[in-house]
């Protein structure tokens, strides 16, 4: 068998290094690694491909074609609305709990009061498996019923019992969360998550940008996990089987845990040269972790505006070293921009967070989406998603 290299397939198939391995992830072709830890391909296959014509992404649908009408987030041109309302600016403006009363009552309160949780004792040491333990306990004897004041009344309760059933770091004590306006929040879910997270003291800015993440995490669109919710509410789930569906779709690797792939790869990068750091990602994932969003080809807004909030502390410049050192190296191979799971990352180095920090905030934070999105599906008609399969043989 005869190899190539991956300049080489990018030589004879006349594109870049990294549009080879965006084919990779596209099945298109298979690479193997060498001796040298370098990427091979075989000769063969590559010609295939180059006689067959380069594939047009355009052929290539990134994903089944199943839309759902909703009135609770836009995403366009890259900016992001909750209920009509610029998510960035919500982001720098309110605190989590008054975001998610927008998106699930379509109003924007002046103040939101702090949502009562209860504690829960769990033993697992992965983040994510904490979590979906805690909701699981957190359903047992839970009100039923699908109304929108259940749905909301539960939902704030299952938050908070997610946030605070997490073991404290630190002193315990619960930051005070400042806002631009000069409010003052005492008792805020992101000041209770960041005494779960981190044993450092908050500065206001870190304290800042975490309650911004769980802003703009609250909701996006139909994503994978947000599909899964809403084939949940249309057979009638009730709050916890809606949320119980949403974390399934979310534990896995390219969605919640996508921050904590970042993560490792942004730790490589004491131990290993950049290039080999980034060679190898392509290599084992395909993509880069952490860089390229398909709605927003040239770059996630959530992460910029989270790295710029995060630039703006000065304290976080050495922590933030490796993470724009990593920003550097995909522009210059032309990779695409920084997404959300790149700008948690940064948050959990700036912050001294865990390296699954990352699903911690996110799944807390998009249950409001998901009961939104609940909420929303209640009033179609039941059962509607059923595709039909395409059998083979």
């Amino acid at each position: 068998m005869s190899w190539m290299t991956t300049s080489q397939v990018a030589h004879r198939l006349g594109v870049k290094p990294a549009t080879v391995y965006a084919y990779v992830s596209r099945g298109l072709l298979h690479s193997h690694r060498a001796a040298d830890r370098d990427s091979r391909f075989d000769a063969r296959e590559v010609e295939q491909l180059a006689r067959r014509g380069r594939p047009r992404q355009a052929s290539q649908s990134p994903a089944l074609d199943i839309r759902v009408e909703t009135r609770i987030t836009r995403i366009d041109d890259h900016s992001i609305s909750f209920r009509g309302h610029d998510a960035l600016a919500l982001a720098q403006a309110v605190t989590f709990e008054q975001a998610a009363e927008l998106v699930w009552c379509g109003t924007l309160p002046t103040s939101a009061a702090p949502w009562p949780g209860r504690r829960v004792s769990v033993d697992a040491a992965r983040m994510g498996d904490r979590l979906r333990l805690i909701a699981a306990h957190a359903a047992v004897g839970a009100e039923s019923g699908r109304s929108d004041e259940i749905v909301t009344c539960e939902g704030r309760r299952l938050i908070a019992t997610m946030i605070d059933s997490q073991p404290i770091m630190g002193d315990g004590r619960c930051p005070r969360l400042h806002l631009p306006d000069g409010t003052i929040v005492r008792g805020s879910l992101a000041g209770r998550l960041w005494a779960r997270l981190t044993p450092r003291r908050a500065r206001p800015q870190l304290l800042a940008t975490l309650n911004a993440a769980m802003v703009l995490l609250a909701d996006h669109e139909m994503a994978a996990s947000t599909l899964a919710a809403r084939v949940a509410a249309s057979t009638r789930a009730g709050v916890h089987g809606v949320v119980a569906a949403g974390m399934g779709a979310l534990s896995g690797p390219l969605h919640g845990g996508e921050s904590a792939r970042t993560r490792r790869v942004l730790a490589r990068l004491s131990q290993a040269p950049m290039t080999t750091v980034v060679d190898d990602a392509l290599d084992r994932y395909g993509r880069l972790p952490g860089f390229g969003q398909v709605l927003y080809p040239r770059g996630d807004p959530r992460a910029t505006l989270l790295l710029d909030m995060l630039r703006a502390d000065p304290a976080a410049a050495a922590a933030l070293r490796p993470v724009e050192e990593l920003i550097a190296a995909a522009a210059t191979r032309a990779l695409p921009p920084p997404n959300v799971d790149l700008a948690l990352a940064a948050l959990g180095l700036a912050s001294g967070m865990p390296e699954d920090a990352g699903e911690a905030i996110f799944t807390p934070a998009r249950v409001v989406g998901w009961l939104a999105h609940a909420m929303e599906e209640y009033e179609e008609r039941p059962l509607r998603f059923r595709p039909r399969a395409v059998y083979l043989g």
